[in-house]
């Protein structure tokens, strides 16, 4: 049930009294409770700085408050890092706000984890559908941060948007994968590459939603959802209640929102990953939000002058494998099924659509990469390259008639062909 919402009119934001006075609903429901807020980290848009303070004020009177950023498995936040995320200062950290906690997932510390049961295959194939497949787990341990079981109350803040492995990000997901072990992100991942991007991005009722959302079934820690529509720099929905129905509504607003909707495909597209996607891992939705909007053969080129690194976490595994359609590796399970499957699905998403004619991969869609990654290692990775410093994005502007797309700030808003 949704508790309260605030919608801005198409085109406008809400302003900050309308925010403060929608998270109102929460003052006093939470007296002397303990209480887990979970969060996204950087590589997500939304003014957490101004959203902090909102529900910290709100939150006053909670016996504990205590913040975790859902990390899934993107590297941890340093104390500074964590302080500039939610728009503090150090001095505050010890001062003002020395009553609340900023905490890190540790996704793969088995000692900060916990198993609330297990998804039996049978159930793995029922939600799955046609999209099941024998490289699927045979089950998957649902282990989630103890800290879940800590606390009298979740509150989960993040934003929704079109999302490549979910259909549409947010409500869930930020106990799946956010603050779930290995075996839940890495069986979520590899469903949502086995139904691919194109039937995922921006549908809302997907294979990886209703695992998420049979996982968290499992967690007795009772919810609340703050459901974010982000647009810019600010707001143009909260949603607030329970955490289908708040993800739902945003989902709705989102898809309003957040799709473009596009007459004919483009033939080459320069999407600009914006320097919060600091790795190839997050940059690479500079590619999923575009895939479906470009023609048969068509490139998209990933702008990234700043980027310089695959992975953090998982750069070792990419190198080895680099970046393949799905039959790629389907076709010769034999060899890589000892890969975790989270790195297979990154590669296959970032590589798109495509198929195997007499043993070679034919990608539907050429990806080129600029960045600081050398033509060596894009070579390495199965990729195009391009020198950034030889890219004219003015080149690239006001050319959509010619089936040229330019989009500088790429990887939240989603391209679609009119059917």
């Amino acid at each position: 049930m949704i508790q309260t919402q605030a919608i801005a009119s198409p085109g406008q934001l809400l302003t900050d009294d309308e925010i403060r006075k929608t998270l109102g609903v929460l003052d006093g429901q939470f007296k002397n409770k303990r209480i887990l807020v979970l969060i996204p980290d950087h590589t997500r848009s939304l003014p957490l700085p101004f959203l902090f303070r909102s529900l910290v004020d709100a939150l006053h009177d909670t016996k504990q408050l205590d913040f975790m950023v859902a990390l899934g498995t993107h590297p941890p936040l340093s104390e500074e890092s964590l302080n500039k995320l939610v728009g503090v200062t150090k001095e505050e950290r010890t001062t003002t706000f020395k009553h609340v906690g900023l905490l890190n997932h540790a996704w793969d510390t088995p000692s900060a984890l916990i198993s609330l049961g297990v998804i039996e295959q049978d159930e793995i194939k029922q939600i799955a559908g046609n999209n099941w497949h024998s490289s699927l787990p045979n089950e998957v341990d649902i282990r989630i941060n103890k800290a879940a079981l800590e606390y009298d109350h979740i509150l989960i803040l993040g934003p929704t948007f079109p999302h490549e492995v979910v259909g549409f990000s947010g409500g869930a997901k930020y106990l799946f994968p956010g603050i779930s072990g290995a075996e839940m992100i890495n069986a979520t991942h590899w469903l949502g590459a086995l139904a691919g991007v194109v039937g995922t991005i921006g549908i809302k009722d997907t294979p990886v939603r209703a695992m998420i959302h049979a996982a968290a079934e499992r967690l007795k820690t009772p919810l609340t959802l703050i459901a974010l529509v982000v647009e810019g720099k600010g707001l143009s929905g909260l949603f607030v209640g329970d955490h289908l129905s708040a993800w739902n509504e945003a989902a709705e607003l989102s898809a309003q929102r957040h799709i473009r909707w596009c007459e004919k495909p483009f033939k080459r597209v320069l999407s600009v990953a914006p320097p919060m996607y600091d790795e190839l891992w997050t940059g690479a939705k500079a590619m999923y939000k575009l895939e479906p909007a470009v023609a048969l053969g068509g490139e998209v080129v990933i702008y990234a002058p700043h980027l310089d690194v695959v992975s953090h976490v998982h750069g070792k595994y990419i190198y080895e494998v680099g970046y393949h359609i799905l039959p790629y590796f389907l076709n010769q399970w034999e060899r890589f099924k000892n890969i975790p499957l989270g790195v297979l699905a990154h590669s296959t998403h970032l590589r798109g659509s495509g198929v195997m004619q007499n043993g070679i991969e034919k990608p539907n869609v050429r990806v080129t990469l600029a960045s600081k990654i050398s033509a060596e290692d894009c070579a390495r990775l199965n990729l195009g390259y391009l020198d950034p410093s030889k890219v004219n994005a003015d080149e690239w502007k006001d050319r959509e008639e010619d089936g040229i797309l330019f989009v500088p700030k790429a990887g939240e808003i989603l391209y679609r062909l009119k059917t």
